[in-house]
């Protein structure tokens, strides 16, 4: 890593909450990532930050993996229902079966 003058500003955007593996919502880092932040060295700090952007676009693709599998799943179902707007579809009854309308009246 490159020679630093400055100290590296924390990642935190206080947002404060945790997903179900533990990472912060906000800045993506780990518990012990925040609880250590002000010990760590200026290289170490810069390698949490990497860290954390490669888990933010990781869960950004997963996202994006999601919905475009959640439209295609909607496109396929879309194709199967038919629209209120279609004209009925009217069944064909077969020229030779034996219809009975005996016990039919109007």
């Amino acid at each position: 890593m490159q020679l630093e003058f400055f100290d590296v500003p924390s990642p935190c955007v206080s947002v404060c909450q945790t997903d179900d593996k533990g990472l912060c919502l906000g800045c993506f880092r780990k518990r012990d990532e925040r609880l250590n932040w002000i010990n760590f060295t200026s290289d170490d700090k810069q390698k949490v930050i990497k860290r954390c952007k490669q888990r933010k676009n990781r869960k950004d693709s997963l996202i994006k993996t999601k919905i475009i599998n959640t439209t295609s799943e909607m496109d396929s179902l879309a194709l199967l229902q038919t629209s209120l707007l279609d004209p009925p579809i009217k069944s064909k009854v077969e020229s030779g079966a034996n219809l009975d309308f005996e016990d039919f009246e109007l």
